[in-house]
């Protein structure tokens, strides 16, 4: 079971990195699903730090392959610092998005909290696409495609830097889980720096439970887990409110699998929850479910074993 019982939610309301409006109303959605009564349910003590400020959304075309570069720095600073502050206090951030270009800000935090702390980082990476674009690679210049290279040291300066050291990250650090959708040019590039990826295909022949056993493996004390919950990660028949839906995802079941597995190792330290778009939901159903498996994160289970 997770260890850190002491939870500060991080609203991050923009959409300035996707293709589709919406995701913006994503950290309201959660609260209206009822996530931190869900978690002080399990023993849970839970602060909800209300919303980030930050530029609104302009809407513009991209830029030298990049759309809205100046908004997407300025949110990123703004998450980099709500979640390095939290961490240094000892609380558990879980940083509800907004789109997916916000985990750049999170993660990078994440990583300078361990460096000044000597931890190891590990970062699941739950998303139905692999976030490894750049601005040569994009065919749409939005900025929630692009957070796993940006934080491998591969994009605009401004956003490499965010976290105080370029890479932040390692790709070796990263393990991507219920990937289906990704751009030709972008395979290659996972391919050239060795993402580990666990692809909708190896889930089907290999099983969730076996998937998660090597996403995990080498985990110790001396860890800091982070998961990065993209909700499209889930197959769209029970979460359709998000903006880049892709068939043939987790099924239920497997979703709450690997939840309930990354919960057993006790590691999570932080977590994004992403791209929840209420504008394209139904009756904030997307929303419930992602409540639902976050409490499994927590520890929630069926498990009737002595």
């Amino acid at each position: 079971m997770t260890k850190l019982r002491n939870v500060s939610l991080i609203g991050a309301p923009t959409d300035v990195g996707a293709g589709a409006r919406g995701a913006s109303m994503g950290p309201e959605a959660m609260r209206v699903a009822g996530l931190s009564e869900a978690l002080r349910a399990r023993g849970v003590d839970v602060v909800d730090r209300g919303n980030l400020a930050g530029p609104s959304n302009p809407w513009q075309p991209p830029v030298d392959g990049y759309r809205h570069l100046d908004e997407v720095v300025a949110w990123n600073r703004t998450v980099h610092d709500a979640v390095y502050a939290e961490l240094k206090t000892g609380r558990l951030p879980i940083m509800l998005g907004g789109d997916h270009c916000l985990g750049l800000g999170s993660i990078s935090a994440v990583a300078r909290h361990c460096r000044d702390t000597g931890k190891k980082l590990r970062v699941l990476w739950l998303d139905a696409h692999a976030d490894f674009n750049t601005s040569e690679l994009t065919p749409s210049g939005n900025i929630h495609g692009m957070p796993v290279a940006c934080l491998c040291g591969f994009g605009p300066q401004e956003l490499i830097e965010i976290g105080g050291r370029v890479p932040a990250i390692s790709p070796k650090w990263i393990r991507q889980i219920g990937i289906r959708s990704v751009d030709e040019g972008e395979r290659r590039f996972v391919h050239e720096h060795d993402l580990e990826v666990f692809d909708m295909r190896f889930i089907d022949e290999m099983g969730m439970r076996h998937t998660m056993e090597l996403a995990l493996a080498t985990l110790d004390d001396n860890t800091h887990l982070h998961v990065s919950f993209d909700v499209d990660f889930l197959d769209p028949v029970m979460a359709p409110g998000v903006g880049t839906t892709v068939s043939g995802g987790p099924t239920y079941r497997e979703a709450h699998l690997c939840m309930e597995m990354i919960a057993d190792t006790g590691r999570m330290a932080s977590l994004d929850l992403v791209e929840l778009n209420p504008a394209l939901d139904e009756r904030n159903k997307t929303a419930l479910v992602a409540v639902d498996l976050i409490e499994s994160l927590f520890g929630k289970s069926t498990l009737m074993r002595k």
